[in-house]
């Protein structure tokens, strides 16, 4: 369980720390800066740490449900897909300034993390709650993405 869970931390952190290198220059750009944002979009802090336990939950759920799957080569499919999705947003957003595709991949994001909650459930049961905060926080960062889109 111990290995499983670090691989998947690894490869989980990777993923933000891909992320970051689009989001740390994008978050303090004129362009970003001068765009009309949502009222409730968080602090910057809030992001950084609201990932870091995403990703410890994320990773602990794919650990625990990796030794339930029979059909691993779907669970890695949604995996791979699922991280392809996660890297990608931010240099859509931050660095191409693709608003609206970066608003289409959140969404899609969001829909696959929402099969993992709920595909899986009869596999890890509760466990799978460990899914629901990044379901949560992405249902708000497609709210964030959405508003910037329709208002700029």
């Amino acid at each position: 369980m111990f290995k499983r869970l670090l691989i998947f931390g690894v490869i989980n952190f990777v993923a933000l720390a891909i992320g970051g290198l689009s989001t740390v220059p994008g978050v303090s750009s004129e362009w970003y800066l001068s765009l009309n944002q949502a009222p409730w979009t968080p602090p910057g802090w809030v992001f950084g740490f609201a990932w870091t336990l995403i990703m410890i939950f994320f990773s602990l759920y794919m650990a625990l449900l990796w030794s339930k799957v029979e059909k691993r080569r779907t669970l890695v499919t949604l995996f791979i897909l699922q991280w392809i999705l996660n890297v990608s947003w931010n240099p859509l957003f931050f660095s191409l300034h693709f608003v609206a595709i970066a608003f289409v991949s959140i969404t899609l994001l969001t829909a696959l993390v929402a099969v993992f909650l709920f595909y899986y459930w009869e596999n890890i049961n509760r466990y799978s709650l460990l899914v629901l905060p990044y379901l949560l926080w992405l249902i708000i960062a497609s709210s964030l993405n959405a508003y910037i889109f329709f208002n700029n």
